[in-house]
């Protein structure tokens, strides 16, 4: 690590399969194989630190094993690994899990080691359907699985928070993450790609805990769509503990930034009517078709959070770190592939297309419209179409004209 600068991080990363073609994240690309995704993360996307969250299934772990007894990555003394190229490395487990009134929600373990990786997979064995794939059912609840990540030196959040279907608080009634923490301690939760910190600040229960933006990848091309930057000492489980340690860390530990998608390009950030197949644009919240009446659409995160929340101001806490709106390069409208290779070719990674490149030295090498889209995407400023029950939301060419 360089001192004094971020670390960036993307800690939802999946793999479609281990290293000999087997699956594992049966939704994932069969292009992500541990390999590529470390070389991605970091030659690429420009990462620091990184989190699989597949790395409980046997393949995976016989990955992990390679790697490291070939010298290709070693474990650092506060918990996890770092590679020969400079990326820090958790090893992590995605898991779906009973969540109050009937629903479901997906945790994710963040663990130390090798050691620790086999005895939670061991524990997961005789509780899933399926050892060998990812992100299953397990037969336990969000307390006890955060107990079983600390009893192995880790720690368990909540993914991808507002999401319906499989997000903690996508549907009506569902209980707060310390509702179902119980004496369990779960520090932080990922807000997903359609909502913001500003609009998780709308419920006061979500105070105390950290915000994670991250990638829930499952394509290389979606590895950093969204990442946090940290001030940590090392790429260690145990300095990402501390900068997680309340919305503004602890022991000089903390999350800088946030940055994330324009909650409107996520897909399910407004309400979605499958008979009309229209995204709502009536202000929020909207948990009915207000076309044809349908009463159970697919409601939006914006939706479903207004609906919790009512009137009630925007407090972030102390220490609540600002979230940076970005727009990945690929969903910029002409960044096309070949695009995105010459500023590759020229800023090395697209960390350093994003944050670190002046508009001047973009327009240089790939001319002043493209430089200024890249730029205004900084800002901010560019048209979108938000995206709703399970379609994206769009960049659109000004002037912005209603959905």
């Amino acid at each position: 690590m360089n001192p004094g600068a971020p670390a960036f991080a993307d800690l939802h990363l999946h793999l479609g399969r281990t290293g000999d073609g087997r699956p594992v994240k049966v939704t994932a690309s069969g292009a992500m194989d541990l390999s590529r995704v470390l070389e991605t993360a970091r030659g690429i996307k420009g990462l620091d630190l990184v989190a699989v969250v597949d790395a409980a299934a046997p393949g995976v772990r016989r990955d992990i094993d390679f790697l490291v007894d070939r010298g290709e990555m070693a474990p650092l003394a506060g918990g996890g690994y770092l590679t020969s190229g400079g990326l820090g490395f958790i090893p992590a487990v995605e898991v779906e899990v009973g969540a109050g009134s009937g629903g479901s929600a997906h945790l994710i373990l963040y663990l130390p080691d090798r050691t620790s990786l086999e005895a939670v997979s061991r524990w997961l064995a005789v509780r899933v359907a399926n050892p060998h794939l990812s992100t299953q059912r397990v037969r336990s609840d969000p307390a006890e699985l955060a107990a079983v990540a600390a009893a192995e030196g880790g720690f368990a959040v909540v993914a991808h928070l507002f999401t319906p279907y499989k997000g903690l608080l996508g549907r009506p009634g569902a209980p707060s993450p310390a509702a179902l923490a119980g004496d369990s301690y779960l520090p932080a939760v990922e807000l997903g790609l359609s909502a913001d910190s500003e609009l998780a600040d709308r419920l006061p229960e979500l105070a105390s805990l950290s915000f994670l933006s991250n990638s829930d990848a499952h394509s290389l091309g979606t590895v950093a769509r969204e990442y946090m930057a940290l001030e940590l000492e090392e790429l260690s489980l145990h300095e990402l503990r501390l900068a997680l340690d309340g919305p503004g860390g602890s022991q000089g530990r903390r999350i800088r930034a946030n940055y994330g998608l324009d909650p409107r390009l996520g897909k399910y950030h407004r309400t979605w009517c499958q008979h009309c197949a229209r995204t709502a644009g009536e202000s929020p919240p909207i948990l009915e078709c207000p076309l044809c009446g349908n009463p159970e659409p697919v409601v939006g995160v914006l939706d479903r959070v207004m609906e919790r929340s009512g009137s009630a101001p925007v407090r972030p806490p102390a220490g609540r770190p600002p979230y940076v709106h970005q727009v990945p390069l690929a969903d910029l409208p002409g960044i096309g592939p070949a695009t995105r290779r010459v500023l590759l070719e020229a800023f090395g990674t697209e960390m350093a297309v994003l944050h670190r490149a002046e508009e001047a030295d973009l327009a240089g090498v790939v001319g002043e419209d493209r430089a200024n889209l890249i730029a205004r995407a900084r800002r901010g400023e560019l048209c979108i179409r938000p995206g709703g029950g399970g379609h994206y939301g769009r960049v659109v060419k000004n002037p912005c004209r209603p959905a």
